[in-house]
């Protein structure tokens, strides 16, 4: 009888980051179904982590402590490098994925392009203008923080593009969605690589 092709393993990853101003716990499956439990102290970013959950089909469990009385930046930066890392550690040698994604995220009047690179080289284009002000609890510009902190440790190369929109509540979140959306395609694994990566160089940095 011809054997049962071996079940690959599911890509989990736990990271955590104590310094004086924050404390973070991230724990991650890469192949999960869009479970999420945050909890970082501020409403409107637990939301958007919720929104990256579901829509990547992430298995999340992020829990955060921060100086939220100084400011929100510190907890929004320190849960963005968590999490770039605990992707990259679940990513592992990031073998037989499709290393590319795109998509393309409407909200009412608001378009959001995201196209990234799970490569090995950590750069953010944020082309996402950004009237200031607060949704909620959260700094509209402290969007830009958090996908700087993502690329940089999860050295993917991350563009965000707004096409249009005028409201920060749908920007934001679509920004959010639509990095979901195609970081799910770009971790995607796909059978005719054959264990090899997706690179002519046959390797990834």
């Amino acid at each position: 009888m011809p054997k049962k092709p071996k079940k690959a393993e599911r890509r989990r990853s736990t990271v955590e980051r104590k310094s004086k101003e924050t404390r973070i716990r991230v724990e991650l499956d890469l192949d999960g179904t869009g479970r999420s439990e945050i909890d970082t102290g501020i409403p409107f970013f637990d939301h958007m982590l919720t929104a990256l959950a579901k829509h990547g089909l992430l298995d999340l469990e992020i829990e955060a402590e921060g100086d939220l009385e100084v400011d929100p930046h510190h907890t929004v930066e320190d849960v963005g490098l968590c999490l770039g890392r605990a992707v990259l550690e679940a990513a592992g040698e990031r073998e037989g994925i499709e290393r590319y994604g795109e998509a393309a995220m409407p909200f009412d009047e608001a378009l959001i392009r995201c196209a990234l690179d799970l490569g090995g080289r950590p750069y953010l284009v944020f082309g996402v203008e950004l009237t200031p002000g607060r949704i909620g609890d959260f700094d509209a510009e402290l969007a830009e923080v958090f996908f700087q902190a993502f690329a940089t440790e999860a050295r993917m190369n991350l563009h965000l593009v707004k096409e249009r929109g005028t409201n920060r509540h749908h920007i934001v979140e679509g920004c959010f969605k639509a990095t979901a959306r195609a970081l799910a395609r770009a971790l995607e694994r796909n059978p005719r690589r054959k264990g090899g990566v997706a690179s002519t160089k046959g390797m990834l940095d």
